[in-house]
């Protein structure tokens, strides 16, 4: 169906690669009179400084960019209001847009939220989607508040989560959905057919940011839970644990089923894997990375670095 309706003035604010597939998205559709995005951060290793994917694709078609450190001073505030936008869409931005932005746009900001919420509100509603087991996870679109994703939802799209999925697939998956969905949301709001829905307060849960340390491997755990971590944490902070005095990386595995030893034992080695004993059940790690090299399918890194049954990570 071809919107007819005049193009919304839109501000679009985003940061990471996920923004950037709505913002393309939103391009065709709609005019966006100004995009604001994180202020640009080191990179790399030469940690020079570099700019936003959503900031490269807004300069790629001429678009203005505004990158304040916060929103919260009266200039900042005043630069937005002076756009005089139909509506902000807001995606992965990394700032907290406080009531005086909020009511700015005529028809408020809009949040393309990676979950269904009200489950999994915060940072980072796809690992945790995984880490958790769910069977689905979706893409809400909703009316923002001075809330943490407290606001109405206006539209909700459902995703199933393959059984191989990682944190990378997902977000792959849910950035295309994503962009769909805003352009979806905003031709409805123009026919003035979006509805808006309370969230249930209690059904909410709260995925926090993820760390760096909560991806050690504890092999005292059930195999089916750190299984799904490896999913999870893929591609960051990425699954470790230490064998032989170093940190290894891990970045693919299969639970094994019925198979049991002491936690972090090592019960099997061939070219397609190396099997570890958990909790409960056994893992058979796939794809592996030692200090400096690259991730490699096991026969390569067994190659690289021995190891034999009866060796045991660090639980």
């Amino acid at each position: 169906m071809f919107n007819t309706a005049p193009k919304l003035k839109i501000i679009f604010a985003g940061t990471p690669q996920f923004a950037a597939k709505a913002l393309a998205a939103l391009l065709g559709e709609h005019q966006v009179v100004a995009v604001l995005t994180q202020p640009d951060r080191p990179a790399g290793r030469g940690m020079q400084l570099t700019a936003s994917p959503v900031k490269q694709l807004a300069l790629q078609h001429g678009l203005p960019v505004l990158q304040p450190a916060t929103l919260k001073t009266a200039e900042a505030q005043q630069e937005i209001a002076a756009l005089d936008a139909d509506v902000m869409v807001v995606a992965a931005y990394g700032l907290i847009l406080p009531q005086a932005v909020l009511q700015l746009p005529r028809h408020g900001c809009l949040n393309i939220h990676a979950s269904l919420l009200p489950r999994w509100r915060g940072a980072a509603p796809i690992p945790r989607a995984i880490l958790a087991g769910d069977r689905e996870t979706g893409i809400t679109i909703m009316q923002m508040d001075e809330g943490l994703d407290t606001g109405d939802m206006l539209l909700r799209h459902a995703c199933l989560i393959a059984p191989d999925d990682t944190a990378q697939t997902l977000h792959d998956k849910l950035a295309e959905m994503g962009a769909q969905s805003i352009v979806e949301a905003l031709r409805l709001l123009q026919e003035q057919r979006l509805y808006p829905v309370r969230q249930d307060n209690d059904a909410a849960c709260y995925a926090a940011k993820l760390l760096k340390s909560e991806a050690q491997i504890d092999w005292r755990q059930d195999a089916r839970q750190i299984e799904r971590a490896v999913r999870a944490y893929n591609p960051f902070p990425v699954c470790h644990v230490g064998l032989h005095g170093v940190m290894l990386k891990i970045w693919q595995a299969k639970l094994c089923t019925g198979t049991q030893g002491k936690p972090g034992e090592i019960l099997a080695v061939d070219k397609h894997g190396i099997t570890v004993a958990c909790g409960k059940d056994a893992l058979c790690l796939e794809v592996l990375q030692r200090p400096g090299g690259k991730a490699q399918p096991v026969a390569q890194f067994l190659q690289a670095m021995p190891v034999k049954v009866g060796d045991s990570f660090l639980t």
